[in-house]
């Protein structure tokens, strides 16, 4: 019963429905109080992301008629945001190749900036209102912090304007930096940009001012051949985000001739890392948005943590061994993430088994059968190895791995690469 009450809430939550309603509250309140449509934008300093996203400032303003309020927040707390180094290591690397995706600067000889720096950074940045002398004190003075070198910079305490940063960015409903939020929904980075501009587009001036400030950035229908070069995919059997990724990167190894090599772990809360409410509710709704950009179904989420998981694991490593193992992972994570369905119960994951080929006998085998355990620890220190800590990740042969659904334009590149002798 209790699964059932948290899959009808979930599908409550993702409503398409609910959300547009709530769109047209928000903004007919605004216009009878006659404000002007107003983006909140988070920045945090020593976030490459935030480098990134503040120097679309001035355009966004520009392009909708927006009035734009820039706040400065700390770092994120332990809980929203595990593993620091590692996370700071690949946001790094990470925005330098999204920098180059859309045409914005980020330093190639970018390296984790000086405690003391950031403080500095931070007193350049505090009290600065007006979002255009924001991005140009940002992008001047993160630039310098990057690549470690001495900037200018007043000796402004930063710690009020912190603090009411980080009070906004609670009441936005988010935790992370480098965050947009617009009338009740947050967006981050500008992975997302691309959702805030088609919810601003009927904002635009008539005749329309020009394309979007943004472009969505997606993996091609181009072909090729890497003579079933590996592509491994880390996969969690709780993570939203890894079932809108799993037929997409299926279908991208078999456009390429890649051998697609299926590396699944434990979820998060299961290794011990925490994942805070305020982080699950909007990885819900921001997978939404992209389940419907990419006409995937989501919504009617039945939560396999725990014993769901343990016993998709184990019925997938005898899928594997069989050759069924992503039919198997689409079928658990479609069940867990669209249909509702309760990998707990015997009639629940046999049903989501059956569907692949599987039959009975092999779910009882595989349930008897505890070596997927050893797997998944073997997967969890790969993944680790490869300097990432969550799914889905990817990587190409022995290329640099990627992190993210929203990284299979850089997996594909990188297929490329190999298929032109380049890697």
């Amino acid at each position: 019963m209790r699964r059932q009450l948290e899959s009808r809430g979930s599908a409550l939550v993702t409503s398409t429905r609910l959300r547009d309603g709530l769109r047209r509250v928000r903004t007919i309140r605004r216009r009878l109080m006659g404000e002007p449509p107003t983006l909140h934008y988070f920045h945090g300093v020593a976030d490459p992301y935030s480098h990134l996203a503040a120097q679309l400032l001035p355009a966004l303003a520009a392009a909708y008629g927006l009035r734009v309020v820039p706040h400065l927040v700390p770092a994120p707390a332990a809980e929203v945001a595990p593993e620091p180094e590692r996370l700071l290591g690949w946001s790094i690397r990470d925005a330098g190749q999204l920098a180059a995706a859309h045409g914005l600067a980020f330093p190639a000889d970018a390296r984790a900036p000086a405690a003391d720096a950031v403080r500095a950074a931070e007193g350049v940045l505090a009290g600065l209102t007006d979002p255009a002398a924001f991005s140009e004190a940002a992008f001047r003075v993160g630039t310098a912090l990057w690549r470690g070198q001495p900037f200018d910079a007043p000796t402004r305490d930063a710690q009020a304007a912190l603090a009411e940063g980080a009070a906004a960015l609670a009441k936005a409903g988010h935790y992370l930096p480098g965050v947009f939020a617009f009338e009740g929904e947050c967006y981050w980075g500008v992975d997302r940009l691309p959702h805030l501009e088609a919810r601003l587009a009927d904002l635009r001036q008539s005749p329309p001012m020009g394309p979007p400030v943004v472009r969505q950035l997606e993996a091609s229908d181009r072909r090729g051949d890497v003579r079933r070069a590996p592509l491994e995919f880390f996969l969690s059997f709780r993570s939203p985000y890894t079932h809108i990724a799993a037929a997409r990167v299926r279908a991208l190894a078999d456009r390429w001739n890649a051998e697609l090599l299926l590396r699944p772990v434990l979820p998060m809360v299961m290794r011990g890392l925490p994942v805070p409410l305020e982080k699950r509710m909007y990885i819900v709704r921001d997978t939404k948005r992209e389940a419907d950009r990419l006409g995937l179904p989501f919504g009617r989420i039945c939560d396999p943590v725990g014993t769901g998981v343990e016993r998709g694991l184990a019925v997938l490593h005898r899928a594997i061994a069989l050759g069924r193992g992503p039919d198997f992972v689409e079928s658990f994570l479609q069940g867990a993430f669209a249909e509702g369905v309760d990998a707990t119960t015997d009639a629940g994951l046999l049903g989501l088994a059956e569907r692949t080929g599987l039959s009975a006998a092999d779910v009882q085998a595989a349930l008897a059968d505890e070596s997927w355990r050893a797997i998944a620890e073997q997967n969890r220190e790969r993944m680790f190895g490869l300097g990432l800590w969550g799914v889905p990740a990817f990587r190409v042969g022995n290329l640099p791995a990627h992190w993210g659904q929203d990284r299979l334009w850089a997996v594909e590149q990188d297929l490329g690469r190999i298929a032109g002798g380049i890697a």
